[in-house]
């Protein structure tokens, strides 16, 4: 039988690996769309931006809009990903609290 410390510590793990990875995949794709709009290329979605961001990555795509300053004037990113990154931090909280 697997020990309940095992099986916390590693749900810690994985809570944590996905959240660097889901949260610098933010910060990427907001520099790859910055770019983009920079070359009149083909862009990537709002929608997109905004999934990463809800599925925990708001910490990264914020990070993303404030270091390439991109989608700062659009009020939703402005107010939105920031306000959805301390939801998020709040949340990771909460979840590593009650595991540890």
């Amino acid at each position: 039988m697997i020990s309940p410390i095992i099986v916390i510590y590693t749900a810690i793990i994985i809570i944590v690996i996905y959240t660097a990875i889901i949260n610098l995949w933010g910060i990427f794709v907001m520099r790859i769309d910055k770019r983009r709009a920079e070359k009149k290329e083909w862009r990537i979605s709002e929608k997109s931006l905004w999934l990463i961001a809800v599925i925990g990555g708001a910490v990264g795509t914020t990070i993303g809009m404030w270091i390439f300053r991109h989608k700062t004037k659009h009020l939703a990113f402005k107010f939105g990903f920031p306000l959805l990154a301390v939801v998020d931090c709040f949340l990771f909280y909460l979840v590593l609290d009650r595991l540890s």
